[in-house]
């Protein structure tokens, strides 16, 4: 090979080497492009961790693809809303009596000082109805939820909201609370061993029931549990709403009552003003937008599609003093559903 042939085939080795170099280069800046928008929601076996997965594909492409959404599932909801509040997330799961006890710094947030801004109210997605349920052998012997004040229940998950609801309940009842904790995927082996007296349930829009209960139903009969009339009028007169729920719409099998009665918290998705304006606007034109489209992949989203904007509403009117995202306030006021009562969150909020 002639000396000058050789200059040639090594200038066009070194040519196509660096033009794998700078593609492969291009590759990882590319991806470096999408930013990360992190979920912090409840434990894997939960109905919140499975809402906040049906939701990755939707935010995503309401933000342009610019963000990779994940899902980070954290031991409860208190928990996760720390971690948002820390920096190590975005977007918080929560509810209303969450979003009541960080604001009064109560329970879990008791002495809690967070890194970024507290988070303020920025979507509703669905309500929880928190009910109480028994093998049939322990339902003969329970009447009222009064025959439970002192006895071993699995309120669910210590820490998630509807046991910070069963905590509230028991309050204005004035029943004594003995919480027995229990991993969720051995509900049917407590109370079939008699761990546990009861265990509490819940559904989401009186149509879901979370994954474990799902799979309590299938191993085992159970009986739901109503409270009694005077323990209605006893949690009315404390503020708290009871709802009926269809069994029929819930449950695959006879569970007693053909009307469950349940007491609700309403549920979302909540950030801090670190989030911007414009990525809060955007979330909600979509999930607006796309509101019949979630009813369909889960059931517990029917309510949001009847009334988005009431939801939202109900939302900011359960902590009327906690401060709204500017995003939701841009949101609602087009919408002709701002109340100048309410305050929108500022940097400082």
């Amino acid at each position: 090979m002639s000396k000058m042939r050789k200059l040639y085939t090594f200038a066009a080795s070194a040519t196509a080497i660096a033009a794998v170099l700078a593609v492969s280069a291009l590759q990882p800046a590319a991806t470096e492009e999408r930013k990360s928008l992190r979920l912090a929601t409840s434990s894997v076996d939960s109905y919140g961790y499975k809402i906040a997965a049906s939701l990755v594909k939707v935010i995503e492409e309401a933000l342009g693809g610019e963000y990779t959404v994940t899902v980070q599932p954290y031991t409860s909801p208190t928990v996760g809303m720390k971690a948002v509040m820390n920096g190590d997330g975005e977007i918080a799961y929560t509810a209303d009596i969450g979003m009541t006890q960080l604001y009064k710094a109560e329970a879990g947030f008791q002495n809690y000082t967070p890194v970024k801004p507290k988070i303020v109210h920025s979507w509703y997605a669905y309500p929880m109805e928190s009910m109480m349920a028994a093998t049939v052998k322990e339902a003969e012997k329970i009447k009222c939820w009064k025959d439970l004040s002192g006895k071993p229940v699995f309120y669910t998950t210590a820490g998630f909201q509807n046991w910070h609801n069963w905590v509230r309940i028991y309050k204005a009842l004035g029943y004594q609370f003995k919480h027995v904790q229990i991993d969720t995927k051995s509900n049917s082996d407590a109370l079939l061993a008699g761990t546990v007296v009861a265990s509490a349930t819940y559904t989401t829009a009186g149509r879901s029931l979370a994954p474990y209960w799902k799979e309590t139903e299938i191993r085992m009969d159970i009986r739901v549990i109503n409270p009694c009339p005077d323990e209605i009028a006893k949690l009315k007169a404390a503020g708290l709403a009871v709802v009926d729920v269809e069994a029929k719409d819930v449950f695959t099998k006879d569970v007693g009552p053909k009307i469950l009665k349940g007491v609700p918290i309403l549920f979302g998705y909540n950030v801090g003003t670190n989030i911007s304006e414009d990525i809060v606007y955007k979330l909600l034109n979509a999930f607006y937008k796309k509101k019949d489209e979630l009813a369909k992949i889960d059931p517990g989203f029917t309510p949001m599609a009847k009334d988005f904007i009431g939801m939202q509403v109900a939302g900011i009117n359960a902590n009327p003093d906690i401060p709204v995202h500017p995003g939701m306030a841009k949101f609602l006021k087009e919408h002709k559903a701002w109340n100048d009562k309410w305050k929108i969150a500022g940097s400082a909020s």
